[in-house]
């Protein structure tokens, strides 16, 4: 079971998506070139790769589960690429938390 929200990861790109939910997620992917390693990574920290079956979109879990130091280590890249915060008041008790501050 996928807990949304999400953040969408990007292979090679700190830019971080932001998904409230499996409709944003599939909008979102519609629009864009994905590679094999780009992956999603929900509100408990479960990473899941992206897959196109039968011209569907779908998430497959893997076995990576990303603490919240992982996460934050993802929202500071993603904020430095801003650079609009400072990056070392960045910090998070939850994964949850972490990805619900991309709304801001």
């Amino acid at each position: 079971m996928i807990f949304w929200p999400c953040i969408l990861k990007l292979d090679g790109d700190d830019e971080l998506v932001y998904l409230g939910s499996e409709r944003d997620f599939i909008s979102e992917c519609r629009e864009l070139i994905l590679t094999v390693d780009d992956h999603v990574i929900d509100s408990t920290g479960l990473s899941y790769l992206i897959e196109l079956k039968a011209e569907k979109l779908a998430l497959v879990k893997t076995e990576r589960i990303l603490v919240v130091d992982e996460v934050t280590d993802l929202i500071r890249a993603n904020e430095f690429k801003k650079a609009e915060l400072c990056l070392t008041k960045i910090n998070f008790l939850t994964v949850s938390d972490a990805i619900n501050s991309l709304l801001y």
